[in-house]
């Protein structure tokens, strides 16, 4: 019996070290599974979190373009609307008291770049004041109606065939490239 005993305990104690084997090779498995599904997971959660950021991004981008949009639409429309005062207060300084004064400076600048003009032409609603400025430069020139021409004089030289327009108007439309970027500047202050 001893050696059957002895057999057994040997049976035993392999079949203990095969289940030893086995826990260890189990558990390694297990661990080795786990460590390549946590390398998954952390790999999938970057590539979420990268994705989530390049969202965020895309987002910011386009929120900043449609902001720069709205301020773009928003002072183009600003300006168009100071354009449109500033012609409306022109138009409607022909009716002031200085108006005679205004239209003298404007016929004696057309003079100096043309001297033998013969006619000076304005709107009918403007002739007064073409009168009464050319009675302070101490000139006689023909006066002819030209509904065309407001805010201001064309001046006509012999026979036609020369003329000079000198408006307030006309003047503020030359300038109104050079003060469209500082009405911008102005506008995003």
């Amino acid at each position: 019996m001893a050696l059957d005993k002895l057999l057994e305990n040997e049976a035993q104690a392999e079949i203990e070290r095969l289940r030893a084997d086995a826990q260890a090779r189990a558990e390694q498995i297990v661990a080795d599974a786990r460590e390549r599904a946590q390398a998954l997971l952390d790999s999938r959660t970057r590539q979420l979190e990268t994705a989530r950021q390049a969202e965020l991004v895309r987002a910011r981008s386009a929120a900043d373009l449609e902001g720069n949009a709205q301020r773009l639409s928003a002072s183009d429309s600003l300006q168009v609307q100071a354009f449109k005062v500033s012609e409306q207060y022109l138009h409607s300084s022909v009716t002031s008291p200085e108006y005679p004064q205004i239209l003298a400076k404007l016929i004696a600048e057309g003079l100096q770049v043309l001297p033998n003009a013969e006619a000076v032409e304005s709107a009918l609603g403007e002739h007064d004041a073409v009168r009464q400025a050319l009675a302070q430069l101490g000139r006689t020139l023909d006066l002819r109606v030209n509904e065309q021409i407001k805010t201001g004089v064309r001046l006509v030289g012999p026979g036609g065939k020369s003329s000079i327009q000198n408006t307030l108007t006309g003047r503020l439309e030359r300038v109104r490239g050079e003060l469209a970027p500082q009405i911008s500047r102005l506008l995003a202050e």
